[in-house]
């Protein structure tokens, strides 16, 4: 069960950090319009909707520990560039970098999630092993990645703290994708 947890903090966290933090970061700091990020979320949750079916599809073919895995990396590989990106305060380059965000870095972990979760556990535990996993992460990783995000920017000043509790987040995840073992075109365990 400890891998599900795992799995689902990085991509979890993600999610709220996009949906909230940036939100309260962008328009409190940065006095960006609300309207400007709210249609930045909005318009990466709609090119989303079809993301997550297509990345869930894509791990049928390709594994879903490479989806997974390749989620985990850009969500670190943006950590930073998110931020700076997101400061140019220019529309364009907010409403991309979200829907990049969202789309290509949360898809493609959350797009496997519901078939790889489940396929970890025997069919003794699958439904527990698998409920427990994600609602223990999302309430620690999910719940309180606003939180702690808002506090390292007023004790930092910067959100240079915020990509680092981002890319551990994502290393963690890392390491429990790399150590479950590859489920796709596999017999479920009994």
């Amino acid at each position: 069960m400890e891998a599900s947890v795992g799995m689902k903090v990085s991509e979890v966290a993600w999610f709220y950090i996009l949906t909230v933090f940036v939100v309260y970061y962008s328009t409190t700091k940065l006095n960006a319009p609300r309207t400007l990020i709210l249609d930045a979320v909005l318009y990466a949750a709609l090119v989303e909707l079809v993301t997550v079916p297509l990345c869930g599809w894509l791990s049928d073919r390709w594994g879903r520990r490479t989806l997974y895995i390749g989620g985990a990396v850009l969500s670190a590989a943006l950590a930073f560039p998110l931020f700076s990106l997101i400061e140019t305060k220019d529309a364009l380059t907010i409403t991309v970098t979200m829907i990049v965000a969202v789309t290509i870095a949360h898809a493609t972990m959350y797009g496997p999630q519901a078939s790889f979760m489940p396929e970890l556990f025997g069919t003794g535990s699958r439904y527990s092993g698998a409920s427990l996993g994600c609602q223990v992460s999302a309430a620690i990783s999910g719940g309180f990645a606003p939180v702690i995000a808002t506090s390292l920017l007023a004790w930092q000043g910067n959100t240079h703290g915020v990509s680092l509790f981002l890319i551990a987040l994502s290393l963690i995840t890392l390491a429990s994708v790399v150590v479950a073992q590859e489920t796709a075109q596999r017999p479920m365990p009994d």
